[in-house]
């Protein structure tokens, strides 16, 4: 993962602290499919969290949706943790 920003110094300049390009393709692989699984995880939990509020709102469709459309979302993590797997037991 890498992002470009300036530093404020006397002297002003611009450069990148982009470390991933000393990854190789499996290493980079791996920690996009890491980020991946935790940041699905992380959706799925406020999916969850906003289908309680709705649901003490009255909206029972709503609350159903959000529960399926957290499941799903989990769903992808299976998938991505398999590849995960396939990468690993290759190294």
């Amino acid at each position: 993962m890498s992002h470009d920003h300036s530093h404020n110094h006397d002297n002003h300049h611009h450069h990148s602290h982009d470390s991933s390009s000393e990854l190789s393709f499996d290493e980079k692989m791996v920690k996009l499919l890491e980020h991946w699984i935790k940041h699905n995880t992380d959706h799925s939990e406020t999916y969850k969290d906003w289908a309680k509020k709705v649901k003490e709102n009255d909206m029972d469709k709503v609350d159903l949706l959000l529960n399926e459309a957290a499941d799903m979302t989990l769903k992808l993590n299976v998938i991505f943790e398999e590849a995960l797997k396939v990468i690993k037991d290759s190294q």
